[in-house]
């Protein structure tokens, strides 16, 4: 692990995995998360011979945890900062929840800079909540009580994430809290400012900007990330595919873990007819 400060000085925790690997896959983490979550994804990749990059973002992991910068435009500036420190070239990159929300504000916003084809997971894009003209996500009220939970009894609201709704099949409580664990791990601040951009951020200009291939993970019992936000983000985003794991909910990369593991290393390795 390593740090690389952003532009505006927050140092953000890097994960280098493999850097003499063919290829490289980049992974941006979800709220209220950190890479930890993409554990059984790094060891599939290792093991595939890619090299793997890890980022915890701004408050989460053990990334800096400023006072400000948690919009997308800032959070897409410390991706841009860990991708040319590193001096990647030509990597699939990868987001999760609010993680795919942020990546899509990074292709936008320096023009896809090195990026070859994204993946997005159960992605809270193009909006996490309804807003004029878009009806669907999340309403603002359901989202002003989970940021008021995260202010007052954070412990309650990772308990309640990751037990009651990440997951559409049941899983073991080891694994339950595991994740309830990752999500502790974040600082308050992060959660708190994270989730208010999760509320008040609008990517819907974002899709239209994404010129490489994309592929779109969605759980179909998903119930933090609804259906309606795949069907945009494969709608806007022009020659994507988007690839539904039926028994899957918002915990796409664990839920299914076999079935994931197989379409998204089918994803990373062009391999269509394996998806």
């Amino acid at each position: 692990m390593r740090f690389i400060s952003s532009n505006d000085g927050t140092k953000i925790a890097v994960y280098d995995y493999h850097p003499q690997g063919r290829e490289t896959v980049f992974l941006v983490h979800g709220w209220p998360l950190s890479h930890k979550m993409y554990e059984y994804q790094i060891e599939l990749l290792l093991r595939y011979g890619y090299r793997v990059v890890a980022v915890d973002l701004r408050g989460f992991g053990r990334s800096d945890t400023p006072a400000g910068g948690y919009g997308y435009d800032q959070m897409a500036a410390d991706l841009y900062c860990v991708i040319r420190g590193l001096r990647l070239s030509r990597f699939t990159l990868a987001g999760f929840s609010m993680g795919g929300a942020i990546v899509l504000r990074y292709m936008r916003l320096y023009k896809g800079y090195g990026v070859k084809k994204l993946i997005l997971l159960a992605a809270a894009a193009p909006s996490w909540t309804q807003r004029p003209g878009f009806p669907y996500g999340l309403t603002r009220e359901y989202v002003d009580q989970l940021i008021c939970q995260a202010s007052t009894d954070r412990p309650q609201l990772a308990y309640t994430f990751s037990h009651e709704q990440l997951f559409a099949i049941p899983q073991s409580e080891a694994a339950k809290n595991w994740f309830e664990d990752i999500a502790l791990s974040a600082s308050g601040v992060g959660t708190v400012r994270a989730a208010i951009s999760l509320r008040d951020e609008d990517g819907r200009a974002d899709l239209a900007a994404v010129r490489v291939p994309t592929v779109i993970l969605h759980g179909a019992k998903d119930v933090v990330v609804s259906d309606d936000l795949a069907q945009a983000q494969h709608r806007g985003i022009r020659g994507s595919r988007l690839f539904t794991l039926e028994n899957s909910g918002h915990g796409i990369v664990y839920d299914e873990l076999e079935a994931f593991n197989r379409i998204f290393l089918a994803a990373v390795q062009d391999k269509e007819g394996t998806m």
